[in-house]
């Protein structure tokens, strides 16, 4: 389907065939994906040609929460800081499109929790099989023929059709009430970008701004503590909440970990040993959700309780050597 040249984008020259991913993204990565949030914005930043390496230095701060790892998040601020991005709430309180076409036409990305079950980028995990919530930012919207571009997870994406109705919620029953998404706008830069030495500059000051912010304690040592009590939970539950289990825990501190290890080395050759911890702990969650799966189909437990020793190490030298650093 050809795209009317009267539909503005914020980013005009993006086609999803065309587009290439950031090398954060490759699938040679020990965690090729992150998080909807965290990866959005590397490509997000990957289109406006400036390093999202230089903004990872909030995954020192990571930590368990009890029943999870942190969802981690770039803060807001470290984008203004570093890129002069300004990310706000944006109120719905019309049309959810006509509100993304005001946006886009003053240059400004539309940022939505929108339902996975209509996207069909996540064909094989949610599309037209579950409903979830994920977060994409839209790039370009044409109401007429129903398709947007937009932004999500490691790529840039189309959909149309029946997808955009169940997405717009342009399909619910007549008289029912649409559920109006969680939205932000991102205002794109008015200024030149920096230089690549001031950008690390910059990091190296948020590097150690978010060291301070790190847990108390080491938060894989509390995760090994409940971790074969949730482990022998699962052999209870449907295999696909494995999924669901494993990408709240392992993979939130693994791909966590590896973004580590990229801004670390990014920001200078002096943390080449750190980054080599951060490295390990992802390493370490991957090897482990192999051994997970296993488990739960063999239902033999055992071996799991050890599993984790090694990033619990790694997170303990990382650290040590972070502080006599920074």
């Amino acid at each position: 389907m050809g795209i009317s040249t009267t539909i503005k984008a914020v980013f005009p020259a993006l086609t999803p065939e065309g587009y290439r991913r950031h090398r954060l993204h490759e699938s040679d990565r020990i965690w090729p994906e992150t998080n909807c949030y965290a990866d959005l914005w590397i490509e997000v930043l990957n289109s406006l040609q400036v390093p999202p390496e230089a903004m990872l230095a909030f995954t020192l701060t990571q930590d368990f929460e009890g029943d999870q790892f942190t969802f981690f998040k770039v803060p807001l601020e470290d984008l203004e800081t570093l890129y002069d991005i300004r990310v706000t709430e944006l109120a719905i309180f019309d049309s959810v499109e006509g509100h993304i076409e005001t946006q886009i036409a003053r240059g400004r990305l539309c940022l939505l929790e929108m339902d996975s079950f209509y996207m069909p980028d996540t064909a094989g995990t949610a599309y037209r099989s579950e409903h979830g919530k994920t977060t994409i930012a839209v790039n370009r919207l044409d109401r007429t023929s129903k398709r947007i571009e937009y932004f999500h997870n490691g790529g840039y994406f189309a959909l149309n059709g029946d997808d955009y109705d169940g997405l717009f919620q342009l399909n619910r029953p007549e008289g029912d009430l649409p559920f109006l998404p969680y939205t932000e706008f991102a205002r794109l830069p008015q200024r030149q970008a920096l230089s690549s030495e001031a950008l690390r500059e910059i990091t190296f000051g948020l590097l150690a701004k978010h060291f301070k912010r790190r847990p108390d304690r080491n938060p894989l040592q509390a995760f090994s503590t409940v971790f074969p009590q949730q482990v022998e939970a699962l052999a209870d539950r449907p295999f696909e909440f494995f999924h669901k289990y494993a990408f709240n825990t392992l993979r939130q501190f693994g791909a966590n970990f590896e973004l580590a290890g990229e801004v670390l080395d990014w920001a200078s050759p002096q943390f080449s040993t750190a980054a080599g911890e951060a490295r390990r702990i992802a390493e370490v969650a991957k090897s482990v959700q192999f051994q997970l799966a296993r488990a739960i189909t063999r239902q033999k437990f055992e071996p799991l309780r050890t599993a984790l020793e090694p990033a619990i190490e790694a997170w303990d030298a990382l650290m040590q050597r972070l502080a006599k650093q920074l």
